[in-house]
């Protein structure tokens, strides 16, 4: 008997390819996924980041010090008449200034009184990149100080480190309002992944009604496929806009409670804002109906859903920060929905970006929508609810 009930089990569990599917092949893709996307966790790719100098000293010095940068970092990028909006908008990364006195304070053996290096660092960057920048910036500056201090006979010995970090000063290029937090690169990329997880809920609740046949009773009163359709998406955007008031309320309100830093709404565009949610909302909503339509019962409605939700998370910036992986998984990251929506969040909360700033992401959002859910009725039209 014990062996019959476990035939029957095994029968039971073959049949169910998209059970076998998350027992089997969602681990091993997560595997791939995260061992790709971690795999400079270790090792930030800080030479491949893109900065410009804006080299106000002209004296050997400095240049020296420029000489020991670009050995790890590469060539600077021109700095330009545009480099503060570059800067803002992300395209460059970092700039460093190195101010007039650098060569002097370097080839003295004084303490130094004042920041002679200044790193502008553009908003959104990672703060674990920033701190590394950083850094490497003044021990760079100590290593060329100290060289510098040694090779004179009679002088005194190397500046301490306390010295050799006041000398460099290293700050976030924001716009005008209060520096970015913490809790400002956490809260988008985790109401991102919260609103895309509406496809469990509502692709449970669509396979519930195709089997009790309220949907076929609701075709055959004249109701359209679109019609049903829209009418599953519009509560599922109410959700979604309710996940993100309460997130954006826990970031400002929760976090200072419990000793976090504070989200800051202070000074950012409203429009924008709003328009990314929007659009946020829109490609997760539509993908849940596209999962909906595809999946035939419960378990794989429970299973089918958060599965793509999760490797797109993985593969998408927000479970693991697009800093840390390699150059390639960089760019199939950028072809990620979830990608976009939390770009477009990013550069209203953190760049000081507006309506025309998100557009690019804004305008991929809705275009993936509307294949979303033109997939989703073609779906519907040849399946009989």
């Amino acid at each position: 008997m014990l062996l019959a009930l476990i035939k029957k089990e095994l029968l039971a569990l073959v049949r169910d390819m998209h059970g076998l599917a998350v027992l089997f092949v969602m681990p091993m893709v997560f595997i791939v996924l995260m061992s790709l996307t971690l795999k400079d966790i270790y090792r930030p790719p800080l030479a491949e980041l893109s900065y410009a100098v804006d080299a106000r000293d002209s004296g050997t010095p400095a240049k020296w010090l420029l000489q020991i940068w670009q050995r790890s970092h590469g060539a600077p990028q021109p700095l330009g008449a545009d480099w503060q909006a570059r800067l803002r908008g992300g395209t460059l990364k970092y700039v460093i200034v190195l101010e007039p006195g650098l060569s002097d304070e370097l080839e003295s053996a004084a303490l130094s009184t004042r920041a002679h290096i200044r790193l502008l660092a553009e908003p959104g960057i990672d703060a674990n990149l920033f701190n590394a920048l950083r850094a490497e910036l003044i021990g760079a500056s100590g290593e060329l100080k100290a060289r510098l201090a040694l090779a004179v006979p009679g002088t005194a010995s190397p500046a301490p480190e306390a010295s050799i970090q006041a000398m460099v000063q290293a700050e976030r290029f924001a716009t005008a309002g209060p520096r970015p937090t913490s809790v400002q690169q956490n809260v988008p990329a985790w109401l991102v992944f919260g609103m895309f997880f509406v496809v469990a809920s509502l692709s449970s609740l669509f396979v519930q009604e195709r089997g009790s046949g309220a949907l076929g009773r609701l075709q055959s009163l004249g109701v359209s496929r679109s019609m049903l359709l829209a009418s599953k998406a519009l509560p599922y955007l109410g959700v979604n806009a309710l996940q993100a008031l309460l997130m954006l309320a826990a970031g400002i309100w929760f976090m200072p409670l419990i000793g976090g830093d504070a989200l800051s709404l202070a000074g950012i565009h409203w429009g924008g804002l709003l328009l990314s949610l929007a659009a946020v909302s829109l490609a997760a909503v539509s993908l849940s109906l596209a999962v909906a339509c595809l999946v035939k019962s419960h378990a794989q409605a429970a299973t089918l859903g958060p599965m793509v939700n999760v490797l797109m998370a993985a593969a998408g910036g927000i479970m693991v920060p697009k800093f840390v992986m390699p150059g390639f998984m960089q760019r199939m990251v950028e072809i990620s929905p979830m990608n976009w929506g939390l770009e477009a969040l990013l550069t209203v909360l953190l760049r000081g970006g507006g309506v025309a700033e998100v557009l690019p992401q804004v305008g991929r959002l809705v275009a993936f929508a509307a294949l979303m859910f033109f997939v989703a009725v073609f779906l519907f039209r040849r399946r009989a609810p």
